[in-house]
């Protein structure tokens, strides 16, 4: 580590020092206040931070003022090599013991290199949660016990990283007052009773930003997470991540709420309450090769879904494996009012036209992995009212030069009377076929187009490369 040295000079009547008065060196950071070091020295890996006390005497007891912590067995040693799991483990057990006193404000404990005794990581958090801790960020791939009591009695938490594997019981009630993010990942989510019939309250006044990627919520009860600042919400959910079978609800009350993420297999219930303030969504539902027998209840709730974030602006659905067999989706849709920008994959020609027209303003339509089965006679017997005023940006990828394809590419450039931009980019394995793509070419631009303003462009796969 290296010091910052300011000089100090004795300086002549033009105030420029001179060979006879010499040059004094002073070292202004090592006058500075214990807790401003510390400050510093908690931006440090904790090992670094630790090593300074072999600076000077004045820097022995320095690194014990800071307000951070940051544990990782992959740090590197002199010589560059990790630290053997018994020497990182009596350097985390020292260091918490010579903070016993201190008010740690941040801690980050990353173990990717060695599986620790469940007790000794447990041990280590529950210690943390002592402190007042405010910012915690725990990554750890094994399965370890956690104190769940000590983490829903944490008031002074404001951001919430858990990256681990381990089962939280969720309270009755719980209330984190300070929290503001919450990022958990393959966490197992249990009440605490499995006869208790009421709703699991999580009160989260001043949350705002709420991710959960593969947890498991195996809870007897629906969990209601009551954060009324919230203003972006992910869950990726799969209930093929366990074998057993769970009726409860995800239910949560976000007035605020902005930004909506959904990605999974919908097997689980998520309701939005108060859901008229989503502008931005993007739902990703992926049906595995196995469980074509769910599909139409897939259908069911992603219609159900859907039904819930009708004011959104902007929305991307990813529909894998599920829109060839669940044709109801956009069956009797309600009105997107809002709907200006939409994105869609692997959808049917039945599908695409219930959605269109139930996007009156919709302005850029960006279509990828093709359109099936698309009648010509149902195509043109009615035209979507976006095309007759909104519709000005169309875009067309991974086109396969399909028949339902190239009608569709017909259909809009005869009816988009605003259309000012229709991109059409192929599919990476029309390099490899002998389709004549400028034939193709030709084909689409003599296409008659009801928009003057229109610019058509084909890109082929191998001029993006």
């Amino acid at each position: 580590m290296k010091s910052i040295i300011a000089t100090h000079n004795d300086e002549n009547e033009k105030g420029v020092p001179t060979e006879e008065t010499g040059v004094v060196g002073e070292d202004i950071i090592s006058k500075l206040h214990d807790s401003i070091l510390g400050h510093i020295l908690s931006f440090l890996p904790s090992m670094e931070a630790v090593h300074s006390s072999l600076l000077s005497k004045r820097w022995i007891h320095v690194w014990t003022s800071i307000t951070g912590l940051q544990l990782n067995d992959c740090f590197h040693c002199v010589g560059k090599k990790k630290m053997h799991k018994q020497n990182f483990e009596c350097f985390v057990n020292r260091v918490l013991l010579l903070l016993a006193n201190s008010r740690i404000q941040s801690f980050s404990l990353c173990l990717t290199s060695y599986q620790y005794d469940s007790s000794h990581v447990n041990a280590w958090i529950s210690s943390i949660f002592e402190r007042g801790i405010k910012n915690l960020h725990i990554q750890y791939s094994y399965e370890v016990l956690f104190p769940s009591h000590s983490l829903f009695s944490c008031s002074s938490l404001v951001q919430l990283v858990l990256q681990m594997k381990c089962t939280l019981c969720v309270p009755f009630f719980a209330s984190l007052p300070n929290l503001k993010i919450l990022n958990i990942s393959g966490i197992k989510l249990v009440g605490e009773s499995s006869t208790y019939s009421e709703d699991l309250i999580l009160n989260l006044p001043v949350l705002q930003v709420l991710e959960a990627r593969g947890c498991e919520w195996h809870t007897m009860q629906n969990i209601r997470i009551e954060a009324p600042l919230l203003e972006r919400f992910y869950i990726g959910n799969w209930r093929s991540l366990s074998d057993e079978a769970y009726k409860s609800s995800v239910i949560v009350f976000a007035p605020s709420l902005t930004d909506f993420s959904y990605e999974g297999d919908l097997e689980q219930d998520i309701v939005l309450l108060n859901s008229s303030s989503i502008r931005s969504a993007s739902v990703v539902i992926v049906v595995d090769e196995d469980r074509k027998d769910r599909v139409k209840k897939v259908g069911y709730q992603a219609h159900k879904l859907l039904a819930q974030i009708l004011e959104v602006q902007l929305l991307k659905l990813l529909f894998y494996k599920v829109l060839v067999h669940a044709r109801d989706i956009f069956s009797q849709l309600p009105v997107f009012g809002r709907l200006t920008y939409l994105q869609l994959n692997e959808v049917t020609g039945e599908a695409l036209l219930n959605i269109l027209h139930s996007s009156p303003i919709l302005n850029t339509l960006v279509l990828q992995n093709g359109v099936s089965e698309l009648n010509k006679d149902v195509l043109f017997a009615s035209v979507p009212q976006c095309f007759l005023c909104s519709l000005k940006v169309f875009e067309f990828k991974e086109f396969n030069v399909h028949e339902a394809e190239l009608l569709l590419a017909k259909f809009v450039m005869a009816n988009a009377k605003v259309l000012e931009q229709m991109t059409i980019c192929t599919a990476f394995w029309l390099r490899y076929s002998d389709i004549d793509m400028e034939r193709v070419t030709q084909q689409i631009l003599s296409f008659p187009k009801s928009s003057n303003l229109a610019v058509i462009k084909c890109i082929s796969v191998d001029k993006l490369h």
